[in-house]
C-alpha cells in the first residue's frame, strides 16, 4: 500500500502527528492539535558520541531522527518475547537468547506502519478511545444518571398522573381482591375471577400516554439545547453527536429518545420494558465507543466531561504572602 507523504496522526500514539514520506516516519512527533509545517520537519542534529561509547548509528541502524528502520522492525513499546519468532528482514526469525521482557519500552517508532494501515496487535489492553478529546462515560455513571432522571420523572407522574392511577386501581380492584383471597384461603375454585370496571382499559391508556409525554417533555427539550438531562448534570456526562462538538438539535434528540422512549407505550404487555432493558445494557457489549441503540440511532455518543477544581480566590491572609 502507497501512502502520499505528508502528516498523519501516529498509529502508536494518535494523541500526535508524525511526518510520512512514502517509506517510513521522520523526524520527532507533533501534538495532534497543532498545526503542521508545510513539508517535512527539520532533522534533528545527533548527539555527540563520548570516546568511551560506540556511535548510535553503529549500534542501532535507523534509530537517529530521520532515518528509518529496518523492515520488520518490532511495533513502538514492545520487544519480541524473549526467545520467540522476530521479525526480521527474511520473515521470523528465533529471538535471541536474554532478549529484553515483553513490555520493555523499544527505541524510537520509526518501524510503525503508515497511515491507514492496522497497526499489528501486542498483548495487553488497547487503549480507550476519545472522541472529541474528551473520555467515554462508563456504564456504572450512566446507570446513576438514568436512575436519577427515572425518579425525577416518577415525580412529575405522581403529579400529573395521579388521579388516573387511583382510578384505574379501583377498576382493578374487585378481581384483584378476590384473587388475594383465593391464595390466602387456598380456595381451589374453578370459577373465574370477577371482571373489571368498563373504565380500566381507557385509564390504563391514558395513564401510558401521560406517562410517555412526561418524558419526552422532560428529556428532549434539555438534550437538543446542551446535551445533558439532570441525572446527566449530576454526573458531569454530556451527549454529543459523533460527527461534530455541536448541540444535538430538537430532530437528532427526538430520534434519540424515542427508541427507548415509545417502548413505554407497549408497557401493557411486558413488551416494552423488555424493549427498553435491552437497549439500556446494550452500552456493555457495543465497541469501541459503548453506544446504546438509542445513541446509534441518532449518532451520538456519551462522554465524561472533566470536573475542573473550583479556583481558590480568598486573600491570603497579612504575612503569609510569600
Amino acid at each position: 500500500m502507497s501512502v502520499a507523504p505528508g502528516w498523519y496522526l501516529d498509529p502508536a500514539d494518535p494523541d500526535t502527528r508524525r511526518y510520512w514520506d512514502g517509506e517510513g516516519w521522520l523526524g520527532a512527533p507533533i501534538p495532534a492539535e497543532a498545526t503542521p509545517p508545510a513539508g517535512p520537519p527539520e532533522p534533528e542534529p545527533e548527539p555527540a558520541a563520548r570516546p568511551d561509547e560506540p556511535s548510535a548509528s553503529a549500534g542501532q541502524p535507523g534509530a537517529g531522527a530521520g532515518q528509518h528502520a529496518p523492515a520488520g522492525t518490532p511495533p513502538p513499546g514492545h520487544w519480541p518475547p524473549p526467545g520467540g519468532p522476530q521479525p526480521g528482514p527474511t520473515g521470523p526469525q528465533p529471538g535471541p537468547a536474554g532478549a529484553p521482557p515483553p513490555g520493555t519500552p523499544y527505541p524510537g517508532n520509526a518501524g510503525a506502519p503508515p497511515p491507514g494501515v492496522p497497526y499489528p496487535a501486542w498483548p495487553g489492553q488497547q487503549p480507550e478511545p476519545r472522541l472529541h478529546g474528551l473520555p467515554l462515560a462508563g456504564f456504572g455513571a450512566r446507570l446513576v444518571a438514568r436512575l436519577i432522571d427515572i425518579a425525577a420523572v416518577l415525580a412529575l407522574n405522581v403529579v400529573v398522573n395521579f388521579w388516573f392511577v387511583w382510578q384505574y386501581i379501583q377498576q382493578m380492584s374487585p378481581p384483584i381482591a378476590e384473587a388475594w383471597r383465593r391464595i390466602v384461603e387456598q380456595d381451589t375454585t374453578t370459577e373465574p375471577l370477577p371482571a373489571a370496571g368498563d373504565q380500566a382499559g381507557g385509564l390504563q391508556i391514558a395513564i401510558l400516554l401521560i406517562a410517555t409525554a412526561l418524558w419526552m417533555a422532560y428529556e428532549v427539550p434539555s438534550m437538543a439545547s446542551r446535551g445533558q438531562t439532570f441525572g446527566k448534570r449530576v454526573m458531569g456526562l454530556q451527549v454529543l453527536p459523533v460527527s461534530a462538538v455541536a448541540p444535538l438539535g430538537f430532530g437528532r434528540a427526538l430520534r434519540r429518545w424515542n427508541t427507548l422512549g415509545l417502548p413505554t407505550l407497549l408497557w401493557f404487555c411486558c413488551v416494552g420494558f423488555l424493549l427498553q432493558l435491552i437497549d439500556s445494557l446494550s452500552p456493555l457489549f457495543d465497541r469501541p465507543l459503548r453506544q446504546a441503540l438509542h445513541d446509534k440511532r441518532a449518532q451520538t455518543v456519551v462522554v465524561q466531561l472533566p470536573r475542573t477544581p473550583v479556583p481558590n480566590d480568598r486573600p491570603a491572609p497579612p504575612g503569609d504572602t510569600p
